[in-house]
């Protein structure tokens, strides 16, 4: 269960500014119902090109209305040049907070009232840019690269927290993390090419994995691993700190690092402790 601060239970309990301006300057309708989320958001404008009155009409869940209901009260009495540049954290941050999970809402409120401002000034709507990735969400790679520049998001999770991607049929996870490496400056290897590379290619995305993906889950319960040797298929480790002497470090072994390697790495390599194989140096 989530945990939502008092100012998102009352944003969801006593709505504001609910309804639609039907002489509005500017409308903004983003999401579909048919993907669980919707937000249709109006305003007015009043002397020199000030925000004089907002309004939402919201279906989703309590954050997303929260955020709808927030994200008109700030905008009242602000000047359409300060709106263009509110962000999703400002609505976010407004609300004293929202659960990770659940700041896709916050963006939601951003596009809206960016498709607002840009009917406001006559813009058409512009068809979505890049090539779609999330089928079910109507996601694109610019939108996920944006995502990740604007907001530090290292992980699927963390996309699909913050603009939904990935939050469906789950196809689109792979491509999803090519783009996420590629944004953190990782060097991208397809599994056509895993079995061409050389040892020291090798090496190099296993220590990758290793510093990425396996010591910072380690290190939150005072453990480690060093990168010892690898042996063909055989990648020789050290465990270190806690893991050194805790009972189940052989399913850590097996069940986590090794399945991590595998799935990043090759498929053929297996994780052993040093001094485990005691026929190594024959």
């Amino acid at each position: 269960m989530w945990e939502y601060t008092d100012k998102v239970k009352d944003h969801f309990m006593n709505p504001r500014n609910v309804g639609v301006i039907e002489d509005a300057d500017g409308i903004g309708e983003v999401g579909s119902i048919a993907c669980g989320d919707a937000l249709k958001l109006t305003f007015k404008l009043g002397d020199q090109e000030r925000i004089r009155d907002a309004k939402f009409q919201t279906f989703g869940c309590a954050s997303a209305i929260a955020s709808s209901s927030a994200l008109t009260e700030m905008l009242k009495g602000m000047p359409l040049e300060d709106a263009e540049k509110v962000t999703n954290d400002d609505i976010s941050q407004y609300l004293g907070g929202l659960p990770k999970e659940k700041m896709h809402c916050s963006v939601m409120g951003r596009d809206a009232l960016k498709v607002a401002i840009d009917y406001y000034r006559c813009e058409p709507e512009k068809k979505k840019e890049g090539e779609i990735v999330c089928e079910c969400f109507g996601v694109t790679d610019i939108e996920i690269k944006n995502a990740i520049s604007e907001n530090s998001l290292s992980s699927v999770k963390d996309i699909t927290d913050y603009i939904k991607a990935g939050g469906g049929c789950g196809k689109c996870h792979d491509r999803i993390q090519e783009i996420i490496d590629s944004a953190n400056g990782k060097e991208i290897i397809k599994e056509k090419d895993r079995a061409k590379m050389t040892n020291i290619q090798k090496i190099r995305l296993i220590e990758d994995v290793f510093e990425q993906e396996i010591k910072p889950a380690l290190k939150k319960d005072g453990g480690d691993i060093e990168l010892i040797d690898l042996d063909g298929n055989r990648i020789y480790v050290k465990l270190r700190g806690s893991c050194a002497n805790c009972k189940t470090s052989q399913i850590t072994l097996k069940n986590f690092i090794e399945q991590k390697v595998q799935e990043l790495v090759s498929p053929e390599l297996t994780v052993i402790e040093e001094n485990e194989d005691e026929n190594r140096l024959c």
